[in-house]
């Protein structure tokens, strides 16, 4: 059949898209490299502030610092999304003109994603923990009859400080952070002057003092819910879960012997002769056992309770727990902006009663109570499963001897049969009728 081309005109179709309600407010061009961070800043900083290195204060790696004459240095905070949803960036700015100039002269801003979530936040930090390594370990060299630290200007105290990858000596040229960081220094510092020159030698009770105000602001504050949680509430916790447990099972116990003691007074047996003074008494024998066993669930209840109340009183006082909220501030700080060797020095400092300003003598009382509670709970719970392991070994001990028995018997009355008898057994009696069969009646 020959082809026929089609007459009907086609429609023709544009390949022109109006883009006009879908058109895009923003351009995004391809980036070259890695992709930027995100920092926020704060307001009031200038344009003079600078982004250095710094050795770090607890460890001395380097590390980022923020740097301004006017609101002084901060550290970075890193704030990170969760893994499981992932998270970017859209960055619109422009460097010359505010949001509304670009509105209105219709200019293009500058538009860019950021693929990590990451956000770095800028925290004051104070100045005293970035020079306190070199404060402290401002020693006399052995074998000097000096039993204290030298006093060094703060020019010897900032050379003590690692160099490597660090911009401290560019900084110190603004007489504002030299001179913020002079007087951090002063406040935990033993100071002399020495002509034009001030000196400056730890003095560890002020150091602690100073510690301790930041710690009492960060308690006062409120600390994290995971750390409320883990280090003040959970730390203060006594162990009572089992006690409860052995004070239910022996109430388990009374409610069992009360109620063989009914049944053995239901089971006893009753005459013909006393049927009848019996059922006249029923009604007042009931209410009786009925009553006396309510007394005595009840009572037991009741001393349950009692012992129960007296176990959970073993609580943290309100006291002891903002005094456990203070440690666990102090500690944090110390593990985070202090050498190790200073913040266990200063650890041991808060037991001595001339050092620390703050005492913790009732906190130190209640755990040396809980530790001595946690140790009788671990060894209670040590003999319960020693005592339940040996009943379990016992009982495996009396079945394995009653098999052997079995077997022994087994053995004894195979050794006592004759061979015909064993001959006998061998004998294939199906199909044959029993000897009872013969015996039957007619």
């Amino acid at each position: 059949m020959p082809r026929t081309r089609s007459t009907k005109p086609t429609e023709s179709v544009s390949t022109d898209i109006t883009t006009s309600g879908l058109a895009s407010k923003h351009t995004l061009t391809p980036r070259e490299g890695p992709s930027p961070n995100v920092f926020i800043l704060p307001k009031a900083a200038t344009s003079e502030a600078r982004i250095v290195t710094l050795p770090h204060p607890r460890n001395g790696k380097p590390s980022r610092y923020l740097v301004c004459p006017k609101t002084g240095i901060h550290e970075f905070t890193k704030i990170s999304a969760s893994k499981s949803a992932p998270r970017s960036w859209l960055i619109e700015n422009r460097a010359d003109l505010c949001r509304d100039d670009i509105e209105k002269k219709g200019t293009d801003s500058h538009v860019e994603i950021i693929t990590s979530s990451d956000m770095f936040v800028a925290t004051i930090i104070d100045a005293l923990f970035l020079v306190l390594p070199s404060l402290a370990d401002a020693k006399v060299e052995k074998g000097s009859n000096e039993k204290k630290r030298l006093f060094l200007s703060s020019d010897d105290h900032f050379d003590k400080l690692p160099e490597e990858n660090s911009h401290l000596s560019e900084i110190l040229r603004w007489d504002a952070i030299r001179a913020l960081i002079e007087s951090r220094m002063g406040v935990i510092c033993d100071t002399v002057d020495a002509g034009d020159e001030k000196m400056f030698r730890l003095n560890e009770k002020k150091l602690l003092s100073a510690i301790l105000e930041k710690a009492k602001r960060m308690a006062d504050g409120g600390l994290p819910p995971t750390l409320e949680d883990q280090f003040v509430k959970r730390a203060l916790e006594a162990p009572i879960l089992l006690q409860r447990s052995s004070l239910a099972a022996r109430f388990s116990e009374g409610q069992t012997a009360v109620g063989s003691a009914a049944e053995s007074e239901a089971s006893t047996p009753v005459t013909d002769s006393t049927q009848s003074q019996l059922t006249t008494a029923t009604t007042d024998s009931q209410s009786s056992c009925v009553s006396q066993n309510s007394a005595a669930t009840t009572s037991c209840v009741e001393d349950i309770q009692a012992e129960d109340a007296a176990m959970t009183a073993i609580q943290a006082s309100p006291e002891v727990t903002a005094l456990q909220r203070l440690h666990v501030a102090f500690e944090f700080i110390c593990s985070r902006y202090i050498p190790a060797a200073t913040a266990v020095a200063l650890q041991g400092y808060l037991s001595q009663a001339g050092m620390c300003s703050v005492d913790f003598s009732p906190l130190n009382k209640y755990q040396a109570k809980l530790a001595e509670l946690r140790a009788e709970a671990v060894a209670a719970n040590s003999t319960a499963d020693y005592s339940r392991k040996r009943l379990g070994d016992e009982e495996e001990d009396e079945l394995r001897q009653e098999k052997r028995q079995k077997l022994d018997e087994e053995k004894k009355r195979k050794a006592n049969e004759s061979r015909g008898v064993r001959e006998l057994k061998k004998v294939n009696t199906s199909g044959m009728m029993k000897l009872s069969h013969f015996f039957k009646a007619k």
